[in-house]
Protein backbone atom coordinates (compact mmCIF):
# COMPACT_ATOMS: atom_id res chain seq x y z
CA UNK A 1 0.00 0.00 0.00
CA UNK A 2 1.25 3.60 -0.91
CA UNK A 3 -0.50 6.29 -0.16
CA UNK A 4 -3.99 6.50 1.82
CA UNK A 5 -6.22 8.97 2.73
CA UNK A 6 -7.80 8.51 6.60
CA UNK A 7 -9.44 9.99 10.02
CA UNK A 8 -7.64 10.59 13.20
CA UNK A 9 -9.99 8.56 15.52
CA UNK A 10 -10.80 7.67 19.33
CA UNK A 11 -8.19 4.59 19.48
CA UNK A 12 -9.99 3.43 16.29
CA UNK A 13 -10.57 0.21 15.55
CA UNK A 14 -7.73 -2.92 14.40
CA UNK A 15 -9.22 -2.29 10.33
CA UNK A 16 -7.88 1.38 10.73
CA UNK A 17 -4.17 0.41 12.09
CA UNK A 18 -3.43 -2.36 9.50
CA UNK A 19 -3.97 0.45 6.63
CA UNK A 20 -1.35 2.54 8.87
CA UNK A 21 1.06 -0.01 9.12
CA UNK A 22 0.89 -1.06 5.91
CA UNK A 23 1.40 2.82 4.09
CA UNK A 24 4.10 4.21 2.86
CA UNK A 25 2.69 7.92 3.37
CA UNK A 26 -0.50 8.55 5.40
CA UNK A 27 -2.31 11.96 4.58
CA UNK A 28 -5.02 12.46 7.76
CA UNK A 29 -8.41 14.35 7.03
CA UNK A 30 -8.27 17.26 8.97
CA UNK A 31 -10.04 19.88 7.30
CA UNK A 32 -13.86 17.80 7.03
CA UNK A 33 -17.10 18.09 8.81
CA UNK A 34 -17.80 16.61 11.81
CA UNK A 35 -20.25 13.75 11.59
CA UNK A 36 -22.02 11.54 14.62
CA UNK A 37 -21.58 7.91 14.76
CA UNK A 38 -18.26 7.79 13.79
CA UNK A 39 -14.68 6.57 15.53
CA UNK A 40 -14.16 10.12 15.82
CA UNK A 41 -15.25 10.06 19.39
CA UNK A 42 -16.29 6.58 20.13
CA UNK A 43 -14.65 3.54 20.57
CA UNK A 44 -15.64 -0.39 21.58
CA UNK A 45 -13.48 -2.61 23.98
CA UNK A 46 -14.30 -6.19 25.31
CA UNK A 47 -15.53 -6.11 28.84
CA UNK A 48 -17.10 -8.72 30.79
CA UNK A 49 -20.52 -8.43 29.12
CA UNK A 50 -19.27 -8.35 25.11
CA UNK A 51 -18.36 -5.61 23.33
CA UNK A 52 -18.52 -1.92 25.04
CA UNK A 53 -18.76 1.04 23.35
CA UNK A 54 -16.92 4.27 25.44
CA UNK A 55 -18.51 7.72 23.74
CA UNK A 56 -17.07 11.09 23.95
CA UNK A 57 -19.86 13.61 24.72
CA UNK A 58 -18.75 16.71 22.43
CA UNK A 59 -20.16 20.30 22.76
CA UNK A 60 -23.27 21.16 20.32
CA UNK A 61 -22.10 24.60 18.04
CA UNK A 62 -25.02 25.90 19.37
CA UNK A 63 -23.56 26.02 23.16
CA UNK A 64 -20.05 26.56 21.49
CA UNK A 65 -20.68 30.13 19.57
CA UNK A 66 -24.20 30.58 21.02
CA UNK A 67 -26.05 31.15 17.55
CA UNK A 68 -28.94 29.07 17.57
CA UNK A 69 -29.15 25.62 15.90
CA UNK A 70 -29.69 25.64 12.02
CA UNK A 71 -30.36 22.79 10.01
CA UNK A 72 -27.78 21.42 7.66
CA UNK A 73 -24.87 24.21 9.13
CA UNK A 74 -21.97 21.95 9.57
CA UNK A 75 -19.01 21.77 11.79
CA UNK A 76 -15.56 21.55 11.18
CA UNK A 77 -13.86 18.33 13.20
CA UNK A 78 -10.99 20.24 14.10
CA UNK A 79 -13.21 22.97 15.48
CA UNK A 80 -15.59 20.38 17.39
CA UNK A 81 -15.32 20.99 21.59
CA UNK A 82 -15.20 18.31 24.00
CA UNK A 83 -18.43 18.29 26.67
CA UNK A 84 -15.67 18.52 29.73
CA UNK A 85 -18.53 18.60 32.30
CA UNK A 86 -19.23 15.20 31.65
CA UNK A 87 -16.50 12.98 33.64
CA UNK A 88 -15.93 10.86 31.00
CA UNK A 89 -12.21 10.39 31.36
CA UNK A 90 -13.25 9.23 34.65
CA UNK A 91 -15.47 6.77 33.08
CA UNK A 92 -13.74 5.36 30.53
CA UNK A 93 -10.58 5.10 32.73
CA UNK A 94 -12.12 2.74 35.10
CA UNK A 95 -13.86 0.83 32.10
CA UNK A 96 -10.53 0.49 30.57
CA UNK A 97 -9.04 -0.54 34.07
CA UNK A 98 -12.00 -3.04 34.27
CA UNK A 99 -11.44 -4.75 31.27
CA UNK A 100 -7.94 -5.16 31.26
CA UNK A 101 -6.59 -4.83 34.09
CA UNK A 102 -5.62 -8.89 34.06
CA UNK A 103 -4.75 -8.40 30.27
CA UNK A 104 -0.81 -9.64 30.14
CA UNK A 105 0.11 -5.72 28.64
CA UNK A 106 -2.42 -3.52 30.59
CA UNK A 107 0.39 -2.80 33.47
CA UNK A 108 3.07 -2.41 31.03
CA UNK A 109 1.54 0.70 28.78
CA UNK A 110 -0.55 1.73 31.79
CA UNK A 111 1.67 4.83 32.86
CA UNK A 112 1.93 6.12 28.96
CA UNK A 113 -1.91 5.73 28.81
CA UNK A 114 -3.01 7.00 32.38
CA UNK A 115 -2.23 11.24 31.23
CA UNK A 116 -4.71 11.18 28.36
CA UNK A 117 -7.31 9.92 31.04
CA UNK A 118 -6.25 12.83 33.77
CA UNK A 119 -5.32 15.69 31.38
CA UNK A 120 -7.79 18.39 29.99
CA UNK A 121 -8.18 18.46 26.28
CA UNK A 122 -10.41 21.34 24.41
CA UNK A 123 -10.77 19.72 20.88
CA UNK A 124 -11.28 16.43 20.43
CA UNK A 125 -9.34 16.07 17.30
CA UNK A 126 -6.09 17.49 19.63
CA UNK A 127 -6.95 14.40 21.54
CA UNK A 128 -7.35 12.10 19.22
CA UNK A 129 -3.74 12.96 17.66
CA UNK A 130 -2.93 12.21 21.10
CA UNK A 131 -4.15 8.84 21.34
CA UNK A 132 -2.95 8.46 17.85
CA UNK A 133 0.73 9.60 19.45
CA UNK A 134 0.53 6.93 22.37
CA UNK A 135 -0.28 4.22 20.12
CA UNK A 136 2.72 5.03 17.53
CA UNK A 137 5.40 4.90 20.09
CA UNK A 138 4.12 1.96 22.34
CA UNK A 139 4.00 0.06 18.60
CA UNK A 140 7.78 1.86 17.79
CA UNK A 141 5.72 2.62 14.33
CA UNK A 142 7.43 5.57 12.56
CA UNK A 143 4.50 6.88 11.01
CA UNK A 144 5.31 9.14 7.66
CA UNK A 145 2.19 11.26 7.88
CA UNK A 146 0.95 14.79 6.77
CA UNK A 147 -2.27 16.67 7.55
CA UNK A 148 -4.22 17.99 4.64
CA UNK A 149 -4.72 21.72 4.45
CA UNK A 150 -8.24 21.79 2.59
CA UNK A 151 -11.04 19.25 1.70
CA UNK A 152 -11.02 17.52 -1.55
CA UNK A 153 -13.78 14.67 -2.12
CA UNK A 154 -12.04 12.30 -4.83
CA UNK A 155 -8.44 12.77 -3.66
CA UNK A 156 -6.00 11.72 -6.46
CA UNK A 157 -2.92 9.30 -5.79
CA UNK A 158 -4.05 8.58 -2.54
CA UNK A 159 -6.31 5.60 -1.16
CA UNK A 160 -9.37 6.86 -0.03
CA UNK A 161 -10.00 5.01 3.62
CA UNK A 162 -11.95 7.62 4.91
CA UNK A 163 -15.38 5.60 5.17
CA UNK A 164 -13.24 3.35 8.14
CA UNK A 165 -14.14 6.44 10.60
CA UNK A 166 -18.05 5.15 10.28
CA UNK A 167 -18.67 3.01 13.15
CA UNK A 168 -21.71 1.59 12.05
CA UNK A 169 -20.97 0.63 8.46
CA UNK A 170 -20.33 -3.49 8.19
CA UNK A 171 -16.84 -3.40 6.48
CA UNK A 172 -15.73 -6.48 4.79
CA UNK A 173 -12.65 -6.57 6.76
CA UNK A 174 -11.34 -10.17 8.88
CA UNK A 175 -7.87 -10.74 10.27
CA UNK A 176 -6.43 -13.50 12.84
CA UNK A 177 -7.65 -14.25 16.29
CA UNK A 178 -5.67 -13.38 19.38
CA UNK A 179 -6.38 -14.22 22.75
CA UNK A 180 -8.60 -11.52 24.20
CA UNK A 181 -9.19 -11.80 28.08
CA UNK A 182 -13.39 -12.33 28.07
CA UNK A 183 -12.70 -14.64 24.58
CA UNK A 184 -13.50 -17.70 26.97
CA UNK A 185 -16.62 -16.16 27.80
CA UNK A 186 -18.41 -14.78 24.96
CA UNK A 187 -16.30 -15.54 22.15
CA UNK A 188 -13.57 -13.99 19.66
CA UNK A 189 -14.58 -10.67 19.01
CA UNK A 190 -13.18 -8.93 15.74
CA UNK A 191 -12.09 -4.83 15.01
CA UNK A 192 -12.32 -3.86 18.55
CA UNK A 193 -10.67 -0.70 19.61
CA UNK A 194 -6.59 -0.90 18.79
CA UNK A 195 -6.10 -0.86 22.79
CA UNK A 196 -7.82 -4.55 22.77
CA UNK A 197 -4.94 -5.80 20.46
CA UNK A 198 -2.23 -3.28 21.99
CA UNK A 199 -3.06 -4.87 25.70
CA UNK A 200 -3.61 -8.38 24.85
CA UNK A 201 -0.35 -8.70 22.56
CA UNK A 202 1.71 -6.11 23.21
CA UNK A 203 5.27 -5.95 21.63
CA UNK A 204 3.45 -8.08 19.21
CA UNK A 205 0.76 -6.05 18.04
CA UNK A 206 2.71 -4.28 15.12
CA UNK A 207 3.74 -7.42 13.36
CA UNK A 208 0.57 -8.82 13.98
CA UNK A 209 -0.53 -5.56 12.11
CA UNK A 210 1.78 -5.95 9.08
CA UNK A 211 0.91 -9.50 8.53
CA UNK A 212 -2.53 -9.03 7.93
CA UNK A 213 -4.17 -8.83 4.59
CA UNK A 214 -5.91 -5.68 3.55
CA UNK A 215 -8.63 -5.29 0.77
CA UNK A 216 -10.99 -2.15 0.23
Amino acid sequence: MESILIHPSYFGPIAQYVALAKADHVFFENEDNYQKQTYRNRMYIYDSNGALLLNIPIKHRSTVTGEPKQAGKHQLYKEVKIENDFQWQKQHWRALKASYQTSPFFEFYEDDIYPLYHSKFENLLDFNYACLAFITDSLQLDLNFKKTSEYILHPKQKKDLRFLIDAKSKISFKHDQYAQVFKDKHGFLSNLSILDLLFCEGPNTLNFLEVQEFKF
